[in-house]
């Protein structure tokens, strides 16, 4: 059993909850960050892709949501030049989402 799955099951045990002596555990969801290492002007990226999979409303939130359909990613964008990327199941979808962002961002940025 991986060692933080151990610390977890331990935790629990101690708090008095009533666990699986094997548990099934499954990556359902994967976050990473990654810095693009420059600021992203959000605004040029809204009028020069005009997608429907992007969203942004920055009174709302500072970040601009992109939606990636294969795979199947959700990348937010910070001004900032910082990326979160989530949804993937395991890190090859997390690294081809991460290549249709760079493909789609190459031109803008």
């Amino acid at each position: 059993m991986d060692r933080g799955l151990e610390i977890i099951m331990s935790s629990l045990k101690d708090a008095g909850v009533v666990t699986h002596e094997v548990p099934d555990v499954n990556v359902t969801n994967i976050v990473c960050s990654y810095d693009m290492g420059k600021s992203i002007n959000l605004n040029k990226v809204v009028i020069t892709l005009q997608l429907e999979n992007i969203e942004y409303e920055p009174e709302q939130f500072p970040g601009l949501v992109y939606r990636i359909a294969d795979p199947k990613i959700v990348a937010l964008l910070f001004s900032s030049g910082k990326i979160i990327l989530t949804g993937g199941k395991n890190l090859n979808d997390v690294r081809a989402g991460l290549g249709v962002l760079e493909q789609h961002l190459a031109d803008i940025l």
